[in-house]
């Protein structure tokens, strides 16, 4: 077995304490493990710039040389992963930063003072950790020279910059002893007018030269379930004539559920290509886009899998065993989880449904194009499943904040659907429903509480005022909405304008009434951000 490790994001507001990243490590040591890539954009401490992180959790220097030592005392190298180009969002929007930044959350290439920045970066990790291996990010830097490097410069080939910029990061890098590694999706997306995905890419001589020699290209895939997509895009990176590291993925950066069935599925014929091409230099990414709301150990199963998958261990039954002997928990049981989102359709292994149904508007109600009506006692079934498995076990808690949030649905996944029907039937079936938006309300409530202890067990306190505005706001949203059907009811008021209006087709591509989604934002959901 080669190389073999865990990225875990935490950047996207969930900040990880120290003890419960020992604890990780512990675990990651456990099943066979042997390094952490810690994402941080903006979230650790550099001298001199206390806008970095600022507000954020980030780490200090302290607590990133504790870790460090923590995971070399159980065979875990601990890599900075940060970044060096774009995904920056944290950092451009404070205005100390403005003259080095291009547009939206990408840095201004081909300026000094943003060297100077990186540099800084450089120097603080090289204080903190004691790897010399470092994750440079550079990816999704889709609008890199059309900001205010076009203002300054015109517009200018965007190989040439992201080549230029790419030599300045490495040469600091070699500077600080660090060999980088880099996402490798910007070089397939300007050589394929956007497109990664390209498994017979011709790679000239001068396209290859982009990439300097002391810098390793990340395949990074965790979408594909079809073992040639992999293959193909092997053949394509290694053409570059660089060391080719596979980057693949643990689904929990999609709501609050894991998504271990699809992180398997994808996982399979990932590793399957990577040791029938001689890939040994791989590591699971574990996301948290839009607010981490998945529980930091949500994704176990996948991971154990994917770490007997790299040795080799195929077998399901003899996998399962194991993970209980390592756990003391049914490995069916912890795969669980993922039925939150599955229930309804388990064709779907995308959907996040347990989001997007929870915040859903009951009056506005457009995700109510995707729900079935009556269906929402379909829930209780899975809340009560997850109670019982939460029982007893260490780690309990994220089902049972999952089972408190399936108990949430039972009522809210289809209130909007029926909403509207008692305000199409008449004021006293308005009347009837009223007790279940007071108790739709409760079952927030608790939900709240679980999932803000399961918050605080796991991160640090930055971030989780990001929930309380959500899931505050989506109280005062249902008592709102109570008390604008209580007036109705009682023939206090003549209409109710919003709910006459029809719900038209779910507007994304491929949206079919009474069928799940892959929808992972809260803007979007609660219509905060226009289309």
């Amino acid at each position: 077995m080669g190389k073999l490790g865990v990225m875990l994001d935490c950047s996207r507001d969930g900040v990880y304490t120290v003890g419960a990243l020992k604890k990780y490590i512990d675990v990651l040591s456990a099943m066979g493990y042997d390094s952490l890539q810690l994402y941080t954009e903006d979230v650790y401490e550099i001298e001199g710039e206390p806008y970095f992180g600022y507000l954020r959790g980030r780490y200090s220097g302290e607590e990133l040389k504790e870790l460090d030592k923590y995971a070399a005392g159980r065979g875990i190298e601990l890599i900075p992963c940060i970044q060096t180009l774009a995904h920056l969002g944290g950092l451009t929007r404070w205005a100390e930063y403005a003259d080095c930044t291009d547009c939206n959350d990408i840095l201004l290439a081909d300026e000094e003072k943003t060297y100077v920045l990186i540099e800084k970066m450089f120097r603080s990790v090289a204080e903190n950790f004691t790897s010399r291996r470092i994750n440079i990010g550079m990816d999704e830097a889709h609008m890199v020279g059309l900001g205010k490097y076009l203002d300054i410069h015109g517009y200018t080939d965007r190989f040439g910059i992201l080549r230029r910029h790419l030599l300045r990061v490495s040469e600091i890098a070699a500077k600080y002893g660090f060999r980088p590694m880099m996402w490798s999706d910007m070089f397939f997306r300007l050589a394929c007018k956007g497109e990664y995905y390209s498994t017979e890419l011709e790679i000239t001589p001068e396209m290859a030269a982009l990439v300097p020699e002391n810098v390793d290209l990340v395949y990074w895939d965790y979408y594909s379930s079809e073992q040639k997509v992999y293959d193909g895009m092997i053949r394509s990176h290694k053409k570059f004539g660089r060391h080719v590291v596979f980057g693949g993925g643990a689904w929990s950066w999609a709501g609050f559920a894991p998504k271990n069935t699809l992180s398997l599925q994808n996982s399979l014929p990932a590793i399957r290509s990577c040791i029938e091409n001689g890939i040994d230099d791989i590591f699971i990414t574990a996301w948290r886009d839009d607010g981490a709301e998945c529980s930091l150990y949500g994704n176990l199963p996948a991971l154990f899998a994917i770490a007997e998958y790299v040795r080799s261990n195929f077998d399901e039954k003899k996998i399962a065993a194991k993970f209980y002997q390592t756990f003391g928990v049914r490995f069916e049981d912890f795969m669980y989880a993922d039925e939150i989102d599955l229930c309804m359709d388990r064709e779907i292994l995308t959907s996040t449904l347990c989001k997007y149904m929870l915040y859903s508007d009951p009056f506005v109600g457009f995700c109510d194009y995707t729900a079935k009506c009556g269906q929402g006692k379909t829930f209780a079934a899975v809340s009560e499943k997850l109670r019982k498995i939460s029982k007893g076990q260490e780690y309990g808690y994220l089902f049972e904040t999952l089972s408190a949030l399936a108990s949430v649905l039972e009522l809210k996944y289809d209130l909007g659907i029926r909403t509207r029907e008692a305000y199409r039937l008449g004021r006293d079936a308005v009347k009837e429903l009223l007790p279940v938006y007071a108790q739709t309300e409760k079952r927030v409530k608790k939900f709240y509480a679980l999932f803000r202890a399961q918050w605080d067990r796991e991160c640090k306190p930055n971030g989780f005022e990001k929930h309380d505005l959500r899931l505050g706001g989506l109280l005062l949203r249902l008592a709102h909405c109570r008390e604008i059907l209580t007036e109705y009811a009682e023939g206090r008021s003549d209409r109710i304008s919003v709910l006459e209006e029809k719900v038209l087709p779910f507007p994304e591509r491929g949206a079919k009434e009474g069928s799940p989604i892959s929808y992972n934002s809260w803007h979007m959901t609660s219509m905060v951000k226009p289309f």
